[in-house]
C-alpha cells in the first residue's frame, strides 16, 4: 500500500482541474472558495460505509466511489442548487490496494466532472471497514433554495421516474435494476427546474423510502399527506419495494394547486401521487389508510 504523501499525490493527479469559484484546491491545510455575488451556498454530508452501503464483493470500486459523490449530489439537487465542489474524506481498510483506490476515486471523478462539481479537498485515514464522508456544496440565488418545510394544505404532490429499482436490484443482483442501484442519477437538472420554473413549494430527495421521506417533509412543513394509493413503480418491483425500499434518489415535491407540471421532464416521468391536507404533521395516508413510515432507518432495531 502507497504511503499517505504518495496517496494525496496520485488523488491530486485524479482530481486535476478547477471550477470557478475556487481559488486553492488540494494541497494545502485547506481549500478557499469565492462564491459568486448574490448565491446562497447549500451544503450537506453523507457518510458511505462498508457493510451498510456497499460490499466490496459485489461493488466495484467505480461503483462505490460513483454513489459516494451522487448520494450528496441528489440532496443538493433536491435544493434546487447547482453543484460547486465536494470534500471527500476517506477511511481505507487494510484490504483496499492501490487498484482499489484509482477505481474509487475514478468512478467519483467521473460524475464530478460531468456535474461540474470541483474536488477541492478532504482528508485520508485508515479503519477496519472502509467509511467515506463527503461534504457536497451547492449555490442557489439568494433566498431561492427549495426546503422541506414549505408544502401547504391543498399542494399536489409529484414524483419524478419510478420507485422500487434499487431496491429491486439489491434483492436480485442483476440487470437494468442492479446498474440503478449501483450507479444513482443525481436529478440535478430537475432540482433547478422546480426551482426556476415549477416554482416548487418544497422537495427533498428519496433516499430512505416516500414512506418515511415523505413523513419528514410532511412534519418540517406542519402538514399531513393524503396519497391516492397509485404509484409509478419500477417494472418488476413490488408495491413495498416502491413504498420502503429507499435509495432510489427520484425527487418528491410539492406544487401549488394549479400549477402546470409537464408528464416529463429530460425524459423522466413526473407523477403526482396526492396531495397535502389539514391533519396532524406528518401523517401520511395510503388509499385512505394510515401508511406506516417503514423506510430506511439506521437506528431503529
Amino acid at each position: 500500500m502507497m504511503d499517505e504523501r504518495a496517496l494525496v499525490r496520485r488523488i491530486k493527479r485524479l482530481s486535476a482541474g478547477q471550477a470557478p469559484g475556487v481559488v486553492l484546491g488540494i494541497g494545502d491545510d485547506a481549500a478557499v472558495f469565492r462564491p459568486a455575488d448574490g448565491e446562497d451556498l447549500v451544503f450537506t454530508t453523507d457518510m458511505l460505509v462498508e457493510g451498510v452501503h456497499f460490499e466490496r464483493d459485489s461493488h466495484r470500486p467505480s461503483d462505490v466511489g460513483h454513489k459516494a459523490l451522487a448520494r450528496g449530489l441528489s440532496d443538493v439537487a433536491a435544493m434546487g442548487a447547482v453543484p460547486r465542489f465536494c470534500l471527500v474524506s476517506l477511511a481505507l481498510a487494510p484490504w483496499c490496494g492501490e487498484r482499489w483506490v484509482d477505481g474509487f476515486y475514478r468512478g467519483l471523478m467521473g460524475l464530478a466532472r460531468s456535474t461540474g462539481t470541483a474536488l477541492i479537498g478532504g482528508d485520508l485515514s485508515h479503519s477496519d471497514k472502509v467509511t467515506c464522508d463527503v461534504v457536497a456544496c451547492g449555490a442557489v440565488p439568494c433566498g431561492e433554495a427549495l426546503r422541506r418545510g414549505g408544502a401547504r394544505v391543498g399542494d399536489l404532490i409529484f414524483v419524478s421516474g419510478s420507485l422500487g429499482a434499487s431496491a429491486l436490484g439489491l434483492k436480485c443482483r442483476k440487470g437494468a435494476a442492479w446498474r440503478r442501484h449501483l450507479r444513482p442519477e443525481p436529478r440535478l437538472a430537475l432540482g433547478s427546474f422546480l426551482r426556476e420554473t415549477l416554482r416548487a413549494t418544497a422537495a427533498m430527495d428519496l433516499s430512505d423510502g416516500v414512506s418515511l421521506d415523505l413523513r419528514r417533509l410532511c412534519e418540517e412543513s406542519g402538514v399531513a399527506a393524503e396519497l391516492d394509493g397509485s404509484l409509478p413503480i419500477y417494472p418488476g418491483a413490488t408495491v413495498a419495494q416502491a413504498l420502503h425500499g429507499g435509495e432510489d434518489y427520484e425527487l418528491v415535491f410539492t406544487v401549488s394547486r394549479g400549477t402546470v407540471v409537464p408528464a416529463e421532464f429530460g425524459g423522466l416521468a413526473l407523477n403526482c401521487i396526492g396531495r397535502m391536507v389539514a391533519g396532524k404533521p406528518g401523517s401520511v395516508s395510503w388509499g385512505g389508510q394510515p401508511l406506516a413510515a417503514l423506510g430506511y432507518d439506521h437506528f431503529r432495531k
